[in-house]
């Protein structure tokens, strides 16, 4: 009895990983317990010297195994509460109770996500979901070595921004060396390397200036295709004044990086 028990409950964990996998394909796939524990250990080590390693490959591998954990993670968190989205729509869909809790949930997320949301409705959830999706670590990581110098900039060394985010408060951020006299922006702060990861991905799931990037990442999920770095890369020509050189130099680094990563 017991290990027939045994064989229907393995056999459904086999066939919900199936289902997820068909459903969400290309994703970041799920960690074990061990995995993220080996991740959080890692985390908590400084960040290395990367102007100290004087061969280049050695250089990649450090700096980009210094961020891929702390963005899986956090791609790991934006999967959980899309997962938790797309069930509550699946029931509104279906014309089931939704309760208060789950209604909280899908507010505190339309805040986080920038959306406004005066109705939790199906129609609130398709936009919402729009922008809580992942953002493939070849793109976050070739971006943090492309802004910060491979994480040789003092902003990078000293505030944890490896992404040249910007901030418009007095005192949140460094003052730029070359800031013309009438701007008044500083280059954010960022307490820890997961604070500064958490915030570069919320900008691009947020401002507007990256709506294309979202929509191109939707399209892939309403084909089932992949969501790919090299893909999305084509939806941030607002990112740097430099436009389509900024794209394309960003897809030449993902070729020539990515047996680093």
């Amino acid at each position: 009895m017991h290990k027939s028990i045994r064989t229907r409950i393995w056999v459904g964990a086999v066939v919900f990983l199936a289902v997820l996998a068909f459903f969400y394909p290309f994703v970041v796939p799920p960690q074990s317990p061990e995995d993220m524990a080996v991740a959080a250990k890692r985390h908590r080590i400084s960040m290395p010297d990367f102007s100290s390693f004087h061969r280049i490959s050695e250089k990649k591998q450090a700096f980009f195994g210094y961020l891929k954990p702390e963005v899986e993670k956090q791609n790991q968190a934006i999967l959980l509460k899309r997962s938790e989205l797309l069930s509550i729509r699946e029931q509104m869909r279906r014309g089931a109770t939704v309760s208060s809790a789950d209604i909280d949930d899908v507010l505190e997320i339309c805040e986080e996500y920038d959306v406004e949301c005066e109705k939790v409705n199906v129609k609130a959830l398709n936009k919402l979901l729009l922008k809580v999706d992942i953002i493939p670590y070849e793109l976050v990581l070739v971006q943090a070595a492309n802004e910060s110098a491979w994480g040789t900039s003092r902003f990078a060394r000293q505030g944890y921004n490896f992404f040249g985010l910007w901030c418009f408060r007095k005192g949140c951020g460094f003052v730029p060396r070359q800031r013309d006299d009438d701007s008044n922006h500083e280059v954010a702060k960022f307490s820890s390397l997961e604070h500064g990861v958490s915030r570069y991905l919320n900008n691009l799931n947020r401002h507007y200036a990256y709506r294309e990037m979202r929509n191109i990442r939707a399209a892939l999920r309403d084909t089932q295709q992949p969501i790919t770095a090299e893909a999305l890369i084509e939806g941030l020509l607002s990112y740097s004044e430099r436009g389509q050189a900024y794209v394309e130099e960003l897809q030449s680094m993902i070729r020539v990086n990515r047996k680093y990563m």
